[in-house]
């Protein structure tokens, strides 16, 4: 499918989800995103900005410091951007990217209800992320590379906005064997982030490719039977470091 056809899919997808109020499951979103790693009290905190949408929770695998400037990319309703943001404190600051504009409406709305004002939220697309180069100390993402057409763009732009020995975590679903014709062209999996997913070793192989470090930190099979229809599919969490 042409890139410019699985953009226009994913944007219209998630402007109907931020729209709506419930997550695009039929098991409830504190549920899911309690089986991916999230903690009750995260959620019961940040309910609001909880969509069910995810497939990790890459705020547990980053080492998120006092005064980091952290990058969010597709950024959603706001979750993981508020969990960094108390992680940061006063002196650092969290910037969430998401490419529809209503997701980022809902986000600054859910940012001024939950009263964050170290996280600011732009429109953007994680593959020309709107940011100076070596202005991030941490990159995280959740589930969201996948919707991406070009990810050696996206990882070679995450590589450019990090600083120096800066850290990207990102969750990510990852293929254990391929796909077939019909579920690479069925919009609902293109739109939920498996018929855009790699091959694990390849998707590997294109963090590699854009300069970092890669290290395996977090894996979940039990989300291929939870969530895909026993698709042969894993979550991946990875952290890559900028050398």
């Amino acid at each position: 499918m042409e890139a410019n056809k699985v953009k226009e899919l994913v944007k219209n997808r998630y402007s109907e989800l931020a729209k709506g109020t419930s997550c695009c499951s039929c098991k409830s979103c504190g549920s899911i995103s309690e089986s991916i790693g999230y903690s009750k009290e995260e959620l019961n905190s940040l309910s609001q900005a909880d969509m069910g949408l995810g497939c990790g929770n890459p705020t547990a695998l980053g080492k998120i410091k006092e005064g980091d400037i952290v990058v969010d990319l597709g950024s959603g309703a706001g979750l993981d951007c508020f969990l960094a943001a108390k992680k940061v404190g006063k002196y650092g600051k969290v910037i969430g990217i998401d490419m529809t504009e209503n997701m980022i409406e809902k986000a600054r709305k859910n940012s001024i209800e939950y009263g964050f004002d170290n996280v600011e939220f732009r429109l953007g697309e994680i593959e020309n992320i709107p940011l100076k180069d070596s202005s991030a100390n941490v990159i995280i993402s959740n589930c969201v590379i996948n919707l991406s057409p070009n990810k050696d763009k996206v990882f070679s732009e995450a590589y450019r906005i990090l600083k120096n020995n800066g850290k990207l975590f990102v969750s990510n679903i990852v293929l254990l064997e391929e796909l077939s014709e019909e579920q690479i062209n069925d919009e609902n999996l293109l739109t939920g982030c498996v018929a855009g997913a790699l091959l694990k070793d390849k998707y590997i192989q294109k963090i590699k490719n854009a300069g970092f470090d890669v290290k395996i930190i977090k894996e979940n099979k039990s989300i291929s039977k939870e969530q895909y229809n026993g698709i042969a599919l894993e979550s991946l969490g990875i952290e890559a470091t900028k050398v």
